[in-house]
C-alpha cells in the first residue's frame, strides 16, 4: 500500500525524517517495502505568472511571452506551447535551473535565442518536472497560485510516498488512520484525524434497505446525496493526494469514495440513484444469476456470494465491485451512498473466483472495523456537499447487532509478558502501551498475581489471545530495546542418532532401485477419500488450505506417493520406483492429532530396469524381500512374522501385516485393483512402516557369540498339512520343539495338486542342527527330529510324507 508521508504527517507528525520513521514502521512489523520521491530532484523552477503573448517574428508555432516571476523584471520566454495564454499560471525555469532527464543527469537551462528572438528561461509542461502529462501543453495552475514560489514547495514534490507491505491479519492499517495510529503510539504523540460531522439531512429522501442476508452483511447503511453539480471538478489537493498514494483518477464521485477508502480504510460505493429499482436488497445470489462488473466483465454466480440487488436484479458483488447498470457516470447528479460491514468469510476468496483484486475486497477479505461505516459516510457525505453543494437525504441503517463481532476480554497475567518477552517490563508500562492500542484494560489480582483484563477496539480483528497482547507490549515497547541473551537451556548431551539410522535405510532403499519423494505433509482429500479405511483414523482438514489439490493432513504417506507415480506414469515411464520417509497424522482435531514417524514404499513395474534378455513384473514376495532388506539384522526370522492384513485399499489375498515380536509395525501388498483403477494406475506395490520402533531394533546391542566348531548336520523334513495352516505356525512349532540344538530352518518346497489329497498341501523343511561343545551324532539328532515330528503331528495333525 502507498500512501504520502505529507497526509501521515497532517494526522500523526513526529519528530523525525522519513528513514527514521521508515525504521519505526517496520521495527512494528509494517514493512517499508520502499521510499519513493514525488519527483526527480530538479530546481530553479518558480510559478510564473504570463503577462503578455506575441507571435514569434520568424517561426508561426513558436509565442514571445512576458512573464512574471516577482523578480525585478518579466521574464521574456520564447515558448510553443499550443495552450500558452494572457493570465495563465505556469512553472517558469529560470536561467541555472536544473531540470530532470532519464539518464538521471539532467539538463541546465542557459540563455539562449530560438529563431533569433533571446529567450530568459523556459514555460515547463508536467513533464519537464517529472509530473505525468495530462494536457498537450503547459501544467496550468490555478489562479491562485502564489507567482514566485518554488514549485516544489507549491505542489509538495518533496514529499515522500512509503510503499508499506502490510501483513494479512493487519487490516486495520489498510488506511492514513490505522498507520497513524501506530506512528502515534510508537512515538508517544497524539493522533488527529480531521473533524468528521454528520452532515444534517436537509431533504426527506431516504433510500428503503431490505437484508436477508444479515450474518454476511450484519450492518448496512445507504444516505440517498442529490443535486451534486458535476460541473465541479476533483479538488487540485485531493488530485495530489490520490495520485501520490497510486490511485488513478476517475470522476469526482469516484475519487471522494478512493479518498475516504485511503483516509479511513472503509470501502464506500456510488450508486446512480435515477438507476435503482425498487428497496436496495442485501442478500446471497441465486446459482445462475450473472452481472456486468465496472470493468465490463460479465460473471456467472454459483449461489455463496453476497450481492447487492433492486428490484430488476444485481447492483453490485457486496465488497468487491459494483455493477455497470447503477453505475456512477460524468452526468450523475443524484447518487446513494453505501457504507457496510461485511463478514470477512462471506467476502474471503469470492474475488479471486473471478480473478478480480480490489482494494475493497483487500480490506474487508481482512476485515474492517465494524464501528467505521458511519464514520466513513459521514466523511464522503460532508465532502461532496461541501465541493459540489449538494443536498443530503437521511440516511437508511439496516443491522443486527447480534451478528456483529464481539469484543470479547482477553485475560493477560502481567507475569506472563516478562517469561515471553525474556525481559521484565514493569506493569504499569504494558497497561500503558496497552492503552495507546486503545485496548480497554482493567487490572485485578488473583492470588497475589496482577491480571489484566483487555478488551480490543473495533479495529483489532488479529487480538483473541494473550499470545497476542504479548505481541503488541514487544513490538511497541521496542523489538531492539529487547537484549540478546542466550537462553538457559538443560542440553542433554547424548547423541540421537534417529537421522543417522534414518538415513541408513534410505541408503538401502537406493540400493533397491528406489528413488527418494520429498513432499509436503498435506494431501489431496480426494486421494485421501480413495484410501479411506476406519482402521487410519481420523483425517484432519486444514482451515487455510494453500490450495485445493493440499487440503488435508495424509494419515499415510501414500497419498504423497501416489501423485508422484501418476506424474511419472504420464510421461511414459513404465517402471517406477519410490520411497519417502516423513510424518503420518491421525486425528480429527488439533488436539488429538498423533504425528508419526514412518517410511513408505511404492512400486510399479517390471523387476528390474529393461534389458536384452527380458523381466518380470513385480510380485508380493519382491516387494515384502525390499521391505526385509530395511530390517535390523537383530530381527531375524524368530522374531519377525506376518499377519493378514484387512485395509480396505490393499488386495486382500497379496497383503500383510508385518510384526516384530508380536507388536505391528506395518503393512505392504499390492494396491487393490479398484482402488488403482480409480486412481488410473497399473499393478501397483505398496508398503509403509512405522519408524520408531525399526529405529529402536537397530539401537539394539547384539551378542557375540563364539562360532561352534563342530559340524551342522542338515536333515529334511517332508510333511502333510492342512491347507489353512500358516507356515509361520508350523515354523514357530518347529522352532519350539527343536530347542536350542536347531540353529536355521527354512520352507523350501511347497506343492498341492493332485497328488496331494484335497484340502491338504505337501510342505518340506530343512533343518539345521548343531552342537557347540560336541560333535552331534545320528542318535541325537533322530531324538530331536522325532520331537519336532511329534510336535507337529499334535498341534497341527501333520503326517509324515513317505516319499
Amino acid at each position: 500500500m502507498k500512501i504520502s508521508e505529507q497526509w501521515l504527517r497532517e494526522w500523526a507528525n513526529p519528530n523525525n525524517n522519513t528513514q527514521q520513521l521508515a525504521d519505526q514502521l517496520t521495527m512494528v512489523g509494517l514493512e517499508i517495502d520502499d521510499i519513493e520521491t514525488v519527483a526527480a530532484d530538479f530546481s530553479g523552477v518558480v510559478i510564473g505568472e504570463v503577462i503578455s503573448v506575441e507571435p514569434h517574428p520568424d517561426a508561426d508555432k513558436l509565442r514571445v511571452t512576458q512573464v512574471n516571476i516577482d523578480a525585478d523584471a518579466p521574464l521574456q520566454i520564447v515558448c510553443g506551447a499550443p495552450n500558452v495564454r494572457v493570465g495563465m499560471r505556469a512553472p517558469v525555469a529560470t536561467i541555472g535551473a536544473k531540470l530532470p532527464t532519464d539518464d538521471g543527469k539532467g539538463f541546465k537551462i542557459k540563455k539562449s535565442k530560438l529563431r533569433g528572438v533571446e529567450s530568459q528561461g523556459m514555460l515547463c509542461g508536467a513533464s519537464e518536472i517529472d509530473l505525468p502529462d495530462v494536457v498537450d501543453g503547459l501544467l496550468e495552475l490555478p489562479d491562485d497560485a502564489p507567482v514566485g514560489t518554488d514549485i516544489r514547495k507549491y505542489l509538495g514534490l518533496d514529499n515522500k510516498i512509503l510503499d508499506i507491505s502490510i501483513t494479512p491479519n493487519r487490516g486495520d492499517c489498510f488506511s492514513v488512520r490505522g498507520i497513524a495510529r501506530e506512528i502515534a503510539v510508537i512515538n508517544g504523540i497524539s493522533c488527529t484525524p480531521p473533524d468528521i460531522q454528520q452532515q444534517a439531512p436537509n431533504i426527506e429522501t431516504r433510500q428503503a434497505v431490505q437484508v436477508t442476508a444479515t450474518e454476511a452483511c450484519p450492518r448496512y447503511l445507504a444516505q440517498p446525496v442529490l443535486n451534486i453539480d458535476r460541473q465541479v471538478e476533483t479538488p487540485d489537493w485531493m488530485q495530489k493526494t490520490l495520485l501520490q498514494s497510486g490511485q488513478r483518477l476517475h470522476n469526482f464521485l469516484v475519487d471522494v469514495t478512493n479518498y475516504v477508502l485511503l483516509e479511513l480504510g472503509q470501502p464506500l460505493h456510488a450508486f446512480d440513484a435515477d438507476k435503482i429499482v425498487g428497496d436496495i436488497q442485501v442478500r446471497l445470489a441465486t446459482a445462475g444469476e450473472s452481472v456486468e462488473l465496472l470493468n465490463e466483465q460479465t460473471v456467472t454466480l454459483t449461489g455463496d456470494e453476497l450481492v447487492i440487488a433492486d428490484d430488476e436484479g444485481i447492483l453490485a458483488l457486496a465488497g468487491i465491485m459494483g455493477g455497470m447498470r447503477s453505475s456512477v457516470t460524468d452526468v450523475t447528479t443524484n447518487i446513494v451512498l453505501e457504507s457496510a460491514f461485511f463478514d470477512p468469510l462471506a467476502i474471503a476468496g469470492r474475488a479471486r473466483r473471478f480473478g478480480l483484486h480490489t482494494d475493497a475486497s483487500q480490506r474487508f477479505e481482512r476485515g474492517v472495523d465494524f464501528e467505521l461505516p458511519i464514520t466513513a459516510l459521514n466523511r464522503a457525505v460532508s465532502l461532496i456537499s461541501d465541493i459540489a453543494h449538494a443536498q443530503v437525504g437521511q440516511i437508511t441503517v439496516a443491522e443486527n447487532p447480534k451478528q456483529l463481532p464481539k469484543r470479547e476480554a482477553v485475560i493477560l497475567p502481567a507475569n506472563k509478558v516478562s517469561e515471553v518477552i525474556g525481559l521484565h517490563i514493569d506493569t504499569q508500562r504494558i497497561i500503558d502501551i496497552l492503552t495507546q492500542l486503545e485496548i480497554e484494560v482493567t487490572q485485578t489480582e488473583q492470588q497475589g498475581q496482577v491480571i489484566l483484563s483487555c478488551v480490543p477496539p473495533s479495529h483489532r480483528f488479529d487480538i483473541e489471545i494473550k499470545e497476542d497482547l504479548i505481541e503488541e507490549v514487544a513490538r511497541i515497547y521496542g523489538y531492539d530495546n529487547i537484549p540478546s541473551i542466550l537462553p538457559k537451556l538443560g542440553v542433554d548431551m547424548r547423541y540421537d542418532d534417529s537421522y543417522d539410522l534414518t538415513h541408513r535405510l534410505k541408503l538401502t532403499m537406493v540400493d533397491a532401485g528406489y528413488m527418494e519423494a520429498i513432499s509436503f505433509s498435506f494431501s489431496d482429500d480426494k486421494v485421501e477419500q480413495i484410501l479411506d479405511d476406519p482402521k487410519l483414523g481420523n483425517l484432519l482438514p486444514l482451515a487455510n488450505p494453500i490450495s485445493a489439490d493440499l487440503a488435508v493432513m495424509r494419515r499415510t504417506l501414500l497419498s504423497s506417493l501416489i501423485p508422484c507415480v501418476q506424474y511419472n506414469l504420464n510421461r511414459q515411464q513404465p517402471r517406477v520406483r519410490f520411497f519417502e520417509t516423513g510424518l503420518s497424522f491421525v486425528g480429527a482435531t488439533v488436539a488429538e492429532l498423533v504425528q508419526t514417524p514412518s517410511l513408505a514404499i511404492i512400486a510399479t513395474g517390471n523387476v528390474y530396469p529393461e534389458q536384452a534378455h527380458g523381466s518380470r513384473a513385480m510380485d508380493f514376495f519382491d516387494l515384502k524381500h525390499d521391505v526385509e532388506q530395511l530390517l535390523p539384522v537383530a530381527v531375524d526370522d524368530a522374531r519377525l512374522s506376518y499377519e493378514r492384513c484387512d485395509l480396505s485399499f490393499l488386495h486382500p489375498g497379496q497383503s500383510a501385516t508385518l510384526l516384530i515380536d508380536g507388536e505391528a509395525v506395518g503393512w505392504l501388498g499390492q494396491l487393490h485393483p479398484s482402488v488403482a483403477q480409480k486412481l488410473d494406475l497399473p499393478t501397483t506395490w505398496v508398503a509403509q512402516l512405522s519408524l520408531t520402533p525399526v529405529l529402536q531394533q537397530a539401537r539394539e546391542t547384539q551378542a557375540i557369540v563364539r562360532l561352534s566348531k563342530f559340524p551342522q548336520v542338515r536333515r529334511d523334513i517332508a510333511l502333510l498339512v492342512n491347507a489353512d495352516i500358516p507356515r509361520q505356525a508350523l515354523s514357530a512349532t518347529i522352532r519350539k520343539a527343536g530347542g536350542a540344538l536347531l540353529q536355521q530352518h527354512w520352507l523350501f518346497d511347497v506343492y498341492q495338486g493332485e497328488h496331494t489329497p484335497e484340502g491338504m498341501r505337501s510342505v518340506a523343511f530343512a533343518l539345521i542342527w548343531q552342537d557347540p561343545v560336541q560333535t552331534l551324532s545320528d542318535e541325537m539328532v533322530n531324538t530331536v527330529m522325532d520331537k519336532v515330528v511329534q510336535a507337529l503331528q499334535s498341534e497341527h495333525g501333520a503326517q509324515l510324507r513317505d516319499s
